[in-house]
């Protein structure tokens, strides 16, 4: 197979368009593929393999409603000692399609707490991950997703997974984004274009609720996003021995807080040069218009800024929009490909994007059906939102969860052998602060008889852009690193009985000396039985911990235990 009749989202594994793709990459323009379809190459992508093999995998339909009744037990190790007793009721749904033209895969869970003692608050929680596409007619395709999970939210803002039922700094998170992709070819011209929107949410912990008077707490609120491209170009030996192409994006996220707005916009040229069958270069030139912008807050009679009811600033609607961020000008870079079978893909680019060197790549190998590599090193600027929504389109189409066995919640990482499967990277920090990210995540997933086993690892660093004539002015240039790694493993012992393990950690360090140094760790052992053909017992055992660098806050340690039943449809 020649690599010039192959497009780069087949060569880096990932063939899906990237909801929050702030450049267009190299895949369609000048490769004469059929099986082209957009992706970026420098927004973190490492997204979905076995897209051109859409026809090919056989048909599934899988769905399985439950319903689910747990005692779970909490145990303060430190710093208290208190044990907190609960009832969990839980409700969801397990669900894997796939056919010739779509393919969808989900976990929606809805749980409520009701707490037994004076210190254990009732409560509630939805967590979900739900992926897929269908095909319309084609060369017409519609991408969507969506995501609500849960985390523990910090003083400056830091994210980490898990936390105590009844934790006040809990909060929600919710995302979704979908949108229509299409490619076609008229004569020897490769035509793509493709459509996201998106939008995410962070809801306001009970520890950060603003009292009258008080103090903001500098936490995200909600964003709408927004990506279009469109690509041309024909194939190297077609009207010259070198392919030719064109390529246009436009990105926008508007942040609710303060009024702060992404818009990424660029055009460019693209020459891609077949140097062997396995490899080719692709150069590209082009203009950018990047700016970052915002309003500053509500100002009260003495000039302080003023704090609403959800413990953020109000946003001054009256107020000027001020520019914190604008680069425009020349873009160049360089990528080259390298495919020397279907199984091993790599593609790497250098150039100048931002107004400085910018680079990333993506790796995909898969030495078997039964394992598989990816690697994606990422750089772009967009708020909370734009990077949950990335992390959140690269993930496979065909996936099965991992859940907490004691809680219930989604952990970093799905079960797949296709693609990027972890989506950890992504909540790190939410401030509410515009940023540039840069980074990498590498996933690596293997069948091993009975056993499922996958581990993820990456380095995400957010510098952080804002007003300096705001009130967020404190928050540009600080720059946030979160490092993270998220295992699992689980198996069958027999035909009626399973057992499953997962372990978490998250380094998370801030220049911002109000945040300081945090880290969170985890770790929990699963085990069920089949009592009948549709009802299971579970037991599970847990432990939480959260360490910090500022000595005016404690460590803190819980364990947890759970004993249930599950009745499925």
């Amino acid at each position: 197979m020649k690599l010039s009749t192959l497009s780069l989202a087949a060569l880096a594994a990932a063939s899906a368009p990237c909801v929050q793709a702030q450049t267009v990459g190299y895949d369609q323009v000048g490769s004469g593929s059929d099986e082209a379809t957009a992706s970026s190459s420098d927004a973190g992508g490492h997204g979905k393999s076995g897209r051109g093999e859409r026809g090919g995998k056989p048909r599934r339909l899988e769905v399985t409603p439950y319903i689910e009744i747990d005692q779970i037990v909490d145990a303060q190790l430190s710093p208290g000692n208190d044990v907190l007793t609960y009832t969990q009721l839980a409700a969801g749904v397990d669900a894997g399609i796939s056919g010739r033209n779509n393919a969808v895969s989900a976990s929606v869970r809805y749980e409520r707490y009701i707490g037994w003692g004076r210190n254990a608050r009732d409560g509630d929680a939805i967590s979900g991950l739900v992926r897929g596409y269908t095909t319309i007619t084609s060369g017409l395709t519609l991408e969507a997703g969506a995501l609500a999970t849960q985390a523990r939210v910090e003083n400056g803002g830091s994210a980490l997974s898990g936390g105590l039922v009844n934790d006040t700094t809990r909060t929600n998170i919710y995302s979704v984004y979908g949108g229509p992709s299409f490619k076609t070819r008229a004569g020897d011209i490769d035509l793509s274009a493709n459509y996201r929107a998106g939008f995410t949410k962070v809801e306001q912990p009970d520890a950060y609720v603003a009292m009258p008077g008080g103090a903001a707490a500098d936490l995200f609120d909600k964003s709408v996003t927004q990506m279009a491209d469109v690509q041309a170009g024909v194939a190297p030996h077609v009207i010259a021995p070198v392919g030719l192409g064109v390529a246009g994006s436009i990105y926008q996220e508007d942040v609710s807080n303060l009024d702060q707005r992404v818009r990424d916009m660029q055009a460019r040229g693209l020459v891609t040069v077949p140097v062997s069958r396995t490899v080719q270069v692709v150069g590209a030139l082009g203009y950018e218009d990047v700016e970052v912008s915002s309003r500053d807050a509500l100002r009260d009679a003495d000039g302080n800024p003023v704090v609403g009811r959800d413990g953020r600033y109000v946003t001054d609607k009256s107020a000027p929009r001020q520019l914190s961020y604008d680069v425009s000008g020349l873009l160049w870079d360089v990528a080259v490909m390298w495919r020397p079978s279907r199984r091993t893909s790599l593609s790497a680019h250098i150039g100048r994007r931002y107004g400085s060197t910018s680079f990333g790549g993506t790796l995909a190998y898969a030495p078997d059906d039964r394992s598989q590599l990816s690697v994606g090193v990422y750089d772009n600027v967009s708020g909370f939102g734009g990077q949950l929504g990335r992390a959140l389109d690269q993930l496979p189409n065909d996936f099965v969860a991992v859940r907490d066995p004691v809680t219930g919640e989604l952990r970093g990482c799905v079960i797949s052998l296709d693609g990027n499967n972890c989506l950890s990277g992504a909540l790190g920090s939410v401030r509410s602060a515009v940023y540039r990210g840069r980074g990498i995540a590498a996933s690596y997933s293997r069948e091993i008889g009975h056993l499922n086993a996958g581990i993820g690892a990456g380095y995400d660093r957010r510098d952080f852009i804002a007003g300096r004539n705001t009130v967020l002015a404190a928050a540009d240039g600080v720059i946030d690193e979160n490092w993270w790694i998220a295992a699992f493993v689980n198996g069958q012992l027999g035909r009626e009985a399973g057992w499953s393990a997962n372990v978490y950690a998250n380094w998370l360090s801030s220049t911002d000396a109000l945040t300081g140094n945090v880290a969170g760790y985890g770790a929990t052992l699963g085990y069920y039985r089949m009592l009948a053909r549709r009802l299971r017992a579970s037991m599970a055992l847990g432990i939480d911990g959260v360490t910090r660098s500022d000595p005016l806050y404690d460590d803190y340690w819980t364990a947890s235990a759970l004993a249930g039943l599950r009745y499925s449809f």
